[in-house]
């Protein structure tokens, strides 16, 4: 199955359940190598006039590497039957080995962009906006708990310029 190009606003989707739920793998390139990360944090909005995708990354992810290189990401949403293959993309890191390389999936590249061919949905995304959490900011001081190593995740903001969907 090829993918046919979708717009945004068409997009029926629960995004609690597609994000939280489903999980989604962000990529980023940088020059010839590519990196991905399992995630259940983020959204899809409007901001700035335009259509967002917001995301959170840890600093130590190797993943952030790569967003902060390149200009671009991907958001890469799978069914049900990817699951352990997301699992793996999370659990494994990519400073230690080739895990694109060593899981089922097939990485594609168009330009600056990486996604996988089993997904079911990809968001291209052109990044607009990077800002540290930090908890100077956090109105609900319980939320701390998350952070017991100040660890606190890097939020950025993508706007959406190409939405790709699995023909059925």
């Amino acid at each position: 199955m090829n993918f046919e190009k979708l717009d945004v606003l068409s997009m029926n989707e629960n995004t609690f359940k597609l994000i939280n739920g489903d999980w989604m793998l962000i990529s980023a390139k940088d020059g010839d190598k590519a990196n991905t990360m399992t995630a259940s944090w983020g959204g899809l909005g409007v901001l700035w006039h335009k259509k967002v995708a917001f995301i959170f990354v840890r600093p130590e992810r190797y993943t952030k590497e790569f967003l902060d290189a390149s200009p671009y990401f991907t958001l890469s949403f799978f069914n049900e039957d990817k699951r352990e293959e997301l699992q793996y993309m999370g659990k494994v890191s990519g400073r230690d080995e080739d895990k694109i390389e060593n899981s089922s999936l097939t990485k594609k590249t168009e330009d600056e962009f990486v996604y996988f061919e089993e997904a079911k949905l990809v968001l291209k995304c052109r990044k607009l906006y990077k800002q540290k959490l930090s908890e100077d900011c956090l109105v609900d001081k319980s939320l701390v708990e998350f952070y017991q190593d100040h660890d606190y995740h890097y939020l950025y903001v993508g706007e959406i310029v190409e939405a790709m969907k699995k023909e059925v």
